[in-house]
């Protein structure tokens, strides 16, 4: 318990400081059994079925969405002339991709999708997937936030499980989706890690279907480490 240099008021008896000394020698043990690393402020760390158990509950309020006027459009970050989707097409080519004569946009590449495991040559095949699409963060509490955080969550090139290139019908098949309406053919653990790690980053909530929903297909799954930073 921190001391004081300051006279005080009220003497404490030798009962509460030693129940106080325990206590605090007790938490420093890490005898406290814990489900979570939190580390620093910004750093989370558990199992994927610790994780998904402790995602808030709420019911997901979708009122006065508007993709364009609360989210904007892809942007340029970095000042390179490349927005948003091109970045994407660049981290994710197995090959080094061909560009526009002004290196603005991506030509060509190798992209494998892994909700389907399907090879694609060209942009056009392809769409940068919102891995927690925008409608579903709007209502799991994206409606509170700044627009400032609204558009760096829609522009999230700092975690790469947010973004994705997907193939085009299987993208729009899924649409604003949550877990339990809708998952990909292939690697669907890798896709629940990814969701749940999207819903950690940017402390979103989950509705209770969706919540059942990610129990029942993370108890399916490995229970890998989870590790994100929280923004």
């Amino acid at each position: 318990m921190p001391t004081s240099t300051l006279p005080s008021r009220t003497r404490r008896s030798p009962r509460v400081l030693v129940t106080a000394a325990a206590a605090l020698a007790v938490i420093s043990s890490g005898l406290v059994p814990a489900t979570a690393s939190t580390g620093t402020a910004g750093a989370y760390s558990a199992p994927l079925r610790t994780a998904v158990r402790n995602l808030p509950v709420a019911h997901e309020n979708n009122a006065g969405y508007d993709r364009d006027r609360f989210f904007g459009e892809w942007r340029d970050a970095n000042g390179d002339c490349q927005n948003t989707r091109h970045e994407v097409l660049v981290q994710e080519s197995r090959i080094t991709p061909t560009y526009s004569s002004r290196r603005c946009t991506v030509k060509a590449g190798r992209w494998v999708t892994s909700w389907d495991n399907r090879t694609h040559r060209y942009p056009s095949t392809v769409q940068i997937d919102h891995t927690v699409p925008v409608a579903e963060a709007w209502g799991s509490g994206a409606r509170r936030w700044t627009q400032t955080r609204r558009k760096a969550f829609h522009n999230d090139l700092g975690d790469k499980r947010s973004l994705n290139a997907q193939t085009t019908s299987l993208n729009r098949a899924k649409s604003a989706k949550g877990p339990e309406a809708w998952m990909p053919r292939a690697n669907r653990c890798r896709y629940v890690q990814e969701w749940v790690a999207v819903k950690i980053r940017w402390r979103l909530t989950v509705d209770p279907a969706e919540k059942a929903a990610l129990t029942r297909l993370a108890s399916q799954c490995s229970n890998v480490t989870l590790r994100v930073n929280r923004v």
